[in-house]
């Protein structure tokens, strides 16, 4: 009950309407604030350069990125529906991909709590309460988690990326993904850590909720399917980077690619920031670097793949966001 009241408490404020222009606001201060970084980083370099390197790129080139990424977010959004159906939730696949790629529109919202209106969507549409349904979002996360650590460290393991930390960050990010994704063994691991510190009894409390949260997942290979759609998402947007840089003529191997692309994004995650803005950037062109690549070309290159994957998310959500309101509105139960 606690937990309802929690999570509905921060569900309404962010669908009320000046929490909504709030969250714009943040958005649009956000990618303003990334872009006069990027540029003013770019004019340090010169212009001339930079932009050489932009117009590399021709609009097929673009498209073909971008196509990753919608992969990227179909196999996600598939993986979305396949766990509402396992959670017991009857809605179509259409109305599961809605409230998915909608919520994309708060990703930007610190620790992106505002994707919980997928929740408020769901409960109107089906009268399931916020606590029955938020699992989803745990199972959508460890999932995320698991695929992008078997992926990292795959691509680590390829290539000969100088990626200082990548080792043990992979590890305990697998060790992490592992844990997460077994429902037994994280609320064995919750009553280990309550047992031998004896401290924080509400934080063990909560892992333990958690646990059970996962459990309905853990049957019939779902967590399994889940990751595996989530693999080959991901995958598509790290090729989509290699394939950018390769256009825009930087000598590194897809593993490499990959690895940078990964470990950015979950380091970008880590800052806390919204949407991981500012953290993921610095690590990339950072990581870019140490593999040699200038910085009138990692500049650009940074700017370009988070465009077309972050930036594109939270455009779509844009699209979508009014749409998905307006049905659960429609067919409030």
């Amino acid at each position: 009950m606690q937990q309802e009241q929690t999570l509905s408490t921060t569900i309404k404020p962010t669908a009320g309407g000046s929490k909504a222009l709030r969250d714009r606001l943040v958005l649009l201060g956000l990618m303003a604030l990334l872009i006069i970084g990027l540029l003013g980083a770019a004019a340090a370099t010169g212009w001339s350069e930079t932009l050489h390197q932009i117009q590399k790129l021709s609009l097929w080139q673009v498209c073909a990125l971008l196509a990753l990424s919608l992969m990227n977010y179909g196999l996600r959004g598939l993986r979305w529906h396949l766990f509402a159906k396992r959670l017991g939730l009857d809605l179509s696949l259409m109305a599961n991909m809605r409230h998915f790629l909608g919520g994309f529109a708060m990703t930007v919202t610190p620790g992106r709590v505002g994707e919980l209106v997928r929740m408020r969507w769901i409960r109107r549409e089906t009268g399931w309460a916020v606590e029955r349904t938020a699992p989803l979002v745990l199972v959508d996360r460890a999932s995320d988690l698991a695929a992008m650590a078997v992926l990292l460290a795959g691509a680590l393991l390829l290539s000969t990326s100088k990626i200082a930390g990548g080792v043990p960050v992979t590890l305990l990010a697998l060790l992490a993904a592992f844990i997460a994704t077994r429902p037994a063994l994280l609320a064995w691991c919750a009553r280990l850590g309550y047992q031998t510190t004896g401290k924080a009894p509400r934080l063990f409390s909560k892992v333990r909720r958690a646990a059970r949260a996962l459990e309905p997942f853990s049957q019939g290979g779902t967590l399994f399917q889940g990751s595996l759609l989530a693999f080959i998402g991901w995958l598509a947007e790290g090729l989509a980077f290699y394939l950018l840089l390769a256009w825009m003529g930087a000598d590194v191997s897809a593993s490499t690619a990959i690895a940078i692309f990964l470990f950015s994004t979950l380091a970008g995650g880590l800052t806390g920031a919204p949407g991981g803005v500012g953290g993921a950037e610095a690590a990339m062109i950072a990581l870019l670097s140490l593999e040699g690549v200038p910085l009138a070309l990692s500049l650009p290159a940074t700017a370009i793949i988070r465009l077309t994957t972050l930036w594109f998310a939270i455009v779509i959500g844009l699209i979508i966001f009014p749409i998905a309101e307006r049905i659960s509105k429609r067919v409030q139960t």
